[in-house]
């Protein structure tokens, strides 16, 4: 039965269920080059052909090109137990509540040559709809650790510890059908040859300044089994996060906290007002008037220095202020967020250090991005996802006193100095988020990853030149992982941002101070190529040249090829 076929650039694909024996001939051949060969799973033989062992009891999904040749496949099985069942046991209470009909998907296989996000994605989608015939609505999956962000974009979710053996390790995963529908809708319109553009594949790629994209190493972290906050091994685990970060940033110590940057900037506020004196607080975005704000929430006493927004800070104006006034403490934004700009964190380091002042930094957006020297300041402040590429939800504050001393006047989850007595674990922090932390950190290789982004940034801001977009921070003190981008009157952010994705391409536009000024932001945060950076400025040429262009000019570029 024919579940699927039309052409592409690849040529004629067939998707259908496996019924002639010279398509189980290739099957198994197949199955020998992906899983003897390439995944070292099962041993050699001499024929280069392995038959599952639930062969007979298999229906198998097959992409065929030319009709003739055997180029993908999957395996559904109904029976339990399943193969999951076997190695973790009975699976039933790892998956959602409710009653589910579920099938096992297994031996998911392509060729290399053919392993696009297509083939994979419509092989998937031609067996749900066959399960779905069934009366299937959940199924089950080892997804091989090499393909954790195929599985993931297609809407399968982890659950369970790793299986395998070193060099064959899998993540269990399942996917219901109604979410795979809902994910396979986002996906159809970024396929090769669709509206995703140029290059990277169609996948669905976020330019966002969080969540961001996380290696197969950090998912896998992520979705293993979690540990008790008081176990010995994850407070060793926690210690070696926390060297770790360390050694990254040049901070003296780290506590790591259950929460957001905004809980981080709360827990540097409530250590200020501890410690009293009247301080200055540094502004020229959203994220120095959001230091204003927990300021003034904590109470604290302080003037507030502010800059353009888009300009960087005026440091001469910073020192005059120094100089007039008895300063204990002094409060910026090292990568303001808002408007692109990276403010020099050596620079105010220095104007503090020859006062004797505090200098504390919002580095959320600016650690893992960009060379960051915390030595000598006082506190700083950072998060797990963003820079660091792991998942949201852990704060950090960095300092460089030796602190210890807890103070009941404060809450506890604000009290930097109990943290740090209890040895950097006082309660519950989720064990799985800090397991993925500590492998992304251990994937930062700074310099290599420094210049990997400065070359994305010249790549795209030359081509925002090319469309007649300017970026709002000037190379000078540009942020080389952020680019705001002000649009025309007659050119309404929010369009431009369904648009871009809709073609599978997540930018940053809704946020209430990015809506009032009619601006997007570009951010890259995570890993890109040239292709990709490409793939994102043709779409963006297309949705210019689709706007009107009344009171101003479209951009002669936008009616042509980008130049590269």
């Amino acid at each position: 039965m024919v579940e699927d076929d039309d052409d592409d650039d690849a040529g004629n694909l067939t998707f259908k269920l496996a019924s002639e024996p010279w398509e189980f001939e290739q099957i198994h051949r197949l199955n020998y080059q992906t899983f003897v060969e390439e995944i070292p799973q099962h041993p050699a033989n001499d024929r280069g052909v392995l038959v599952d062992r639930f062969h007979d009891r298999n229906t198998y999904m097959i992409c065929l090109r030319g009709g003739r040749e055997v180029i993908a496949m999957l395996a559904m099985r109904c029976e339990r137990p399943f193969s999951l069942d076997q190695k973790l046991g009975d699976i039933d209470h790892y998956l959602p509540p409710g009653r589910w009909k579920i099938a096992e998907i297994r031996l998911l296989a392509a060729r290399p040559e053919d392993r696009g996000g297509r083939v994979f994605y419509r092989l998937l989608r031609a067996g749900s709809r066959h399960l779905a015939r069934s009366g299937y609505d959940l199924a089950v999956i080892s997804g091989t650790t090499r393909q954790l962000k195929l599985y993931r974009h297609m809407g399968f979710v982890a659950f369970g510890p790793l299986i395998g053996t070193p060099g064959a390790m899998y993540q269990p995963m399942y996917v219901t059908r109604e979410r795979f529908a809902k994910t396979a809708s986002a996906l159809q319109m970024p396929l090769p040859g669709g509206n995703g553009g140029g290059g990277g594949g169609g996948r669905v790629v976020s330019f966002l300044p969080g969540p961001v994209d996380v290696s197969d190493a950090v998912a896998a972290a992520m979705a293993g089994r979690g540990r008790s906050h008081r176990s010995a091994e994850f407070v060793q685990d926690v210690s070696a996060a926390r060297r770790a970060l360390c050694r990254l940033t040049g901070a003296r110590h780290v506590q790591i906290l259950s929460g957001s940057g905004t809980l981080a900037n709360d827990v540097v506020a409530a250590r200020l007002a501890l410690a009293g004196g009247r301080g200055v607080v540094l502004s020229n975005g959203e994220f120095g008037e959001r230091l204003v704000d927990h300021g003034r929430r904590a109470r604290l006493a302080f003037d507030v220095v502010r800059a353009p927004w888009g300009e960087a800070l005026d440091l001469a104006a910073v020192d005059e202020v120094l100089a007039e006034k008895t300063v204990a403490w002094l409060w910026g934004v090292h990568c303001e967020t808002s408007t692109g700009v990276l403010n020099d964190l050596c620079a105010l380091k220095r104007l503090c250090g020859a006062r004797g002042i505090k200098f504390c930094a919002d580095c959320i957006s600016s650690v893992g991005t960009t060379a960051v020297d915390l030595a000598g300041v006082h506190l700083a402040t950072g998060v797990s996802g963003k820079g660091l590429r792991a998942f949201a939800g852990l704060g950090m504050v960095f300092h460089d006193e030796d602190i210890c001393d807890a103070d009941d006047r404060l809450p506890r989850s604000l009290d930097l100095g109990y943290a740090a007595r209890m040895g950097g674990v006082p309660f519950t922090i989720c064990s799985n988020l800090v397991d993925a932390l500590r492998v992304a950190v251990s994937q930062v290789e700074l310099t290599e990853r420094v210049s990997a982004i400065a070359e994305c940034h010249s790549r795209l801001r030359a081509g925002l030149a090319r469309l007649g977009l300017t970026v709002l921070a000037r190379p000078e003190c540009a942020a080389p992982a952020v680019l705001t981008v002000p649009l025309p009157a007659e050119v309404d952010g929010a369009v431009v941002g369904d648009a871009l994705a809709s073609a599978g391409l997540l930018i940053s536009y809704r946020s209430d101070y990015l809506r009032r000024r009619n601006w997007i932001q570009l951010c890259l945060m995570g890993g890109y190529d040239g292709e990709t950076i490409d793939r994102l400025l043709q779409e963006l040429c297309k949705v210019l040249t689709a706007a009107p262009a009344t009171g101003r000019d479209a951009p002669a570029s936008a009616t042509i090829l980008l130049p590269w």
